[in-house]
């Protein structure tokens, strides 16, 4: 049966540490055989539509270190699709914005140097949509996309949910999930949170036999959990 791995949003270089160790263990445990990086590998926060750090990473340092921390995760999960998020895009959107053609502009895999990774705005696995979620900003956003698609939605976006929705029709059954992120909430890329009251959830997920069971797996952070 097809068992398939969903690494959460990474946001690189902001990673949280640990969190590859985690998502190789979760392959292992469940047997994957399939790998999905649900969006925003990077984060580009030197570059964001939002205010940036002016104390943060310059453009080339920011991606240098995206690159590096994110080697790691290639050399553990050399094959596997990966669902562009918004982040990832802000280049592409602010080249778009300066009209420049595409034309001019390399692959995510050839800038990432992830020759293995296949980046897509969707992928369906066994029946199952896995999309980064961009768009969709309420804590049951994959499950209310099941209701409407009537296929299950595997997503991440949003960094403090993490869950699994069922809905059972005449005729079908479909689930939402929700895969938490693996980002460093400490990081000063993650500042604008610091005072939400909700917090990420740190977490990846496995979709087992043929898409039929999700199952989402927390990284234990210790006794102060995201503080």
């Amino acid at each position: 049966m097809s068992n398939v791995l969903v690494v959460g949003d990474l946001h690189s270089p902001f990673i949280k540490e640990g969190y590859l160790e985690h998502c190789i263990a979760t392959k292992k445990r469940f047997k994957c055989d399939t790998v999905v990086f649900i969006g925003d590998v990077i984060d580009n926060h030197y570059s964001s539509f939002h205010e940036s750090d002016p104390d943060g990473y310059g453009a080339g340092q920011e991606l240098q270190r995206a690159i590096d921390k994110l080697r790691p995760f290639y050399e553990a999960f050399p094959n596997a699709h990966v669902t562009w998020g918004n982040h990832d895009e802000i280049i592409t959107r602010k080249s778009m914005s300066a009209g420049l053609s595409k034309r001019w502009l390399r692959s995510y895999s050839e800038v990432l140097e992830t020759p293995g990774w296949d980046f897509v705005e969707h992928v369906d696995i066994d029946g199952v949509r896995y999309q980064h979620g961009t768009g969709g900003a309420a804590e049951h956003a994959a499950f209310n996309r099941a209701k409407n698609y009537r296929v299950s939605v595997v997503q991440g976006h949003i960094h403090t949910a993490a869950n699994i929705e069922f809905s059972a029709g005449l005729v079908d059954r479909v689930f939402g999930f929700q895969v938490g992120c693996g980002i460093d909430a400490a990081a000063y890329a993650m500042a604008y949170a610091r005072n939400f009251t909700k917090k990420p959830i740190v977490s990846c997920g496995v979709v087992l036999d043929d898409g039929k069971l999700p199952i989402l797996c927390p990284m234990y952070l210790g006794d102060k959990e995201n503080r």
